[in-house]
């Protein structure tokens, strides 16, 4: 965030002991509680400016509005010669740390929009505002693209001032009454005596963290986010913060033979207090209904009303067979360690789940996932017959059980990359539909889109997936595509970037971001990214990625391709 006060050298002229009383006041009054409150550290005062850094988008914005907020109240009345008003720009970028200071692009351009700001008002970058929806309860207003000085892009921009109207323009988002209950679940501590029945405690979170996502009444954060805190005693307002939620699910859960006992605790984020805690004794064959009743718990306790559709999908689950239930958990263990040897035995339990006769919907969706993914990743000897064989797998999951959102992810994934892109929509949409907090949901149906050619649809669902699930790096990593996609080629370079803090070894981010060099005249860094590329996958080729994207137009991958041949990179 970078603001100053509009027409200082004025006001200083006027009257310099008045001015400096009134910036003082404001900064001890307003700006500084604001900053503090959002989590914001001042990186440095430039007499009337501030240069402030956040870790949150939402966070800057939101301050940024506070400001402005209190600034307009304490003006009312005020003379023009005494009007004391900031203007405020915000931006997300790549920053460089020196100490306790902050240079590079991201500083650079939070300051020309700034300028761009109406004074009292608050100006942010097209970047922020994909963070923003959903999240802020004011519109802001789309100011269109604007030509700064020494950036060599114009930066589309978008504000909102106190008391302004949208006139007609085109509005970020309507103001919502109120943001759905949000809520993380983190991973239940195994109090099974045995450390091998970890797996287990993580399957009982991540069921639950399903179970409740279906809720669309809820902002549920997914697995990826709430799994980087196992192992950790972490303070619970911390994890408020740092995921953006209101609420925490905690809980324990202690396993011995086919009898289960789970404890669960809902914590306020903001205050640290308990809001219920319940103990729940069970055999294992009854473990949907241990999740229905802590979801009915959850949805009570935050008012939330479920759908008819939502209800009528709980009343028909029932029991699964012990065995089933542990061989789902531990497959679904094995599929995220993402290697070839994993899936093979994934698909083992998988297939044993189908022969019990019990579960089968999710075995056999997750079998779909399986096979496509042995296909994109060259892995068990896969050929292009594994995308008929996913299709019909998903096919069995969908008529096993139609309210399985899993089963529409695996179809719309295997459709997409068969090239039945306009196919593969139907179950993309249905999943969204069925999983409304779904980060896997909304990545599918971005992907369609992106491959459809609708690459700005794509990037809102890729935003909104990173918001369900702030530490998944494939939805960085399909977002910067997109984002390459539509010339936007810093944003797509920063993200990048981001993906790799959280998947060093990526081929594939490292791949564009050497095509982006490329074509930007980096030539020195598009070769130096693209040694990484060999080093990750010596066998990475080229030329299987524009074969097997199923872009409905594929001139952009060439166009990005173009970029290793600028730079003079030998690429086969």
């Amino acid at each position: 965030m970078s603001a100053d006060v509009v027409g200082y050298s004025r006001l200083m002229g006027h009257s310099e002991s008045g001015t400096l009383a009134r910036l003082k006041a404001a900064r001890a009054d307003v700006v500084d509680p604001a900053i503090a409150e959002h989590g914001g550290r001042i990186v440095k005062t430039t007499g009337d400016g501030l240069l402030i850094e956040f870790s949150s988008a939402v966070d800057a914005v939101q301050c940024g509005i506070a400001v402005q907020s209190s600034m307009a109240e304490r003006a009312d009345g005020a003379a023009k010669d005494d009007l004391l008003q900031y203007r405020i720009g915000v931006h997300v970028g790549d920053i460089i740390i020196d100490g306790e200071d902050i240079f590079g692009d991201g500083v650079n351009i939070a300051a020309r929009i700034e300028g761009l700001a109406e004074p009292g008002g608050v100006a942010i970058s097209d970047t922020v505002s994909q963070h923003l929806r959903g999240h802020v309860d004011v519109a802001f207003v789309d100011r269109g693209e604007h030509a700064v000085k020494n950036i060599d892009r114009p930066l589309h921009v978008w504000g909102w001032k106190p008391g302004g109207e949208a006139n007609g323009a085109a509005t970020l988002a309507e103001p919502a009454p109120s943001e759905r209950p949000s809520i993380a679940v983190l991973p239940f501590d195994n109090m099974s005596g045995d450390s091998e029945q970890g797996y287990f405690a993580d399957g009982i979170t991540e069921d639950i963290i399903t179970d409740l996502s279906k809720v669309s009444g809820l902002l549920v954060i997914a697995r990826n986010s709430s799994f980087a805190y196992k192992g950790k005693a972490p303070d619970i307002r911390q994890v408020s913060r740092e995921l953006g939620v209101r609420y925490v699910l905690e809980g324990s859960v202690r396993r011995a033979a086919n009898r289960i006992r789970i404890n669960a605790q809902m914590i306020d984020g903001a205050t640290g207090g308990h809001l219920w805690a319940e103990r729940y004794d069970r055999d294992l064959e009854d473990i949907f209904e241990v999740q229905d009743e802590v979801t009915r718990t959850i949805v009570g306790a935050l008012k939330v009303h479920l759908t008819e559709g939502e209800k009528a999908l709980r009343e028909s689950r029932g029991k699964i067979d012990p065995e089933a239930y542990d061989l789902l958990v531990r497959a679904r263990q094995m599929m995220l360690q993402l290697r070839p040897d994993a899936s093979l035995q994934a698909r083992a339990m998988l297939e044993r789940v189908i022969a019990l006769g019990s579960g089968v919907a999710i075995a056999y969706a997750r079998l779909s996932i399986i096979t496509f993914a042995d296909y994109a990743n060259r892995w068990n000897d896969a050929t292009v017959d594994n995308l008929a064989q996913a299709v019909e797998l998903a096919g069995k999951a969908i008529e096993a059980d139609e309210g399985e959102p899993q089963g529409h992810i695996a179809l719309a994934l295997a459709l997409c990359w068969q090239k039945r892109l306009d196919e593969a929509e139907i179950p993309a949409k249905r999943a969204v539909e069925l999983d409304p907090n779904s980060a896997d949901a909304y990545t599918g149906l971005g992907t369609v889109c992106e491959y459809q050619g609708k690459a700005e649809d794509a990037v809102a669902l890729y935003t909104h997936a990173h918001r369900l699930d702030p530490q998944w790096d494939m939805a960085l990593h399909f977002m910067g595509r997109a984002l390459f996609a539509l010339g936007r080629l810093d944003e797509a370079e920063a993200v990048f970037k981001r993906r790799l803090t959280f998947t060093p070894n990526s081929d594939m981010t490292r791949f564009y971001l050497a095509c982006l060099y490329g074509l930007t005249g980096q030539h020195e860094e598009a070769r130096a990214m693209w040694a990484e590329v060999l080093k990750v996958n010596p066998d990475f080729s080229v030329e299987y990625v524009r074969q097997s994207l199923p872009y409905a137009d594929p001139s952009w991958i060439d166009r990005a391709i173009e970029g290793l041949r600028q730079a003079n990179i030998e690429c086969r």
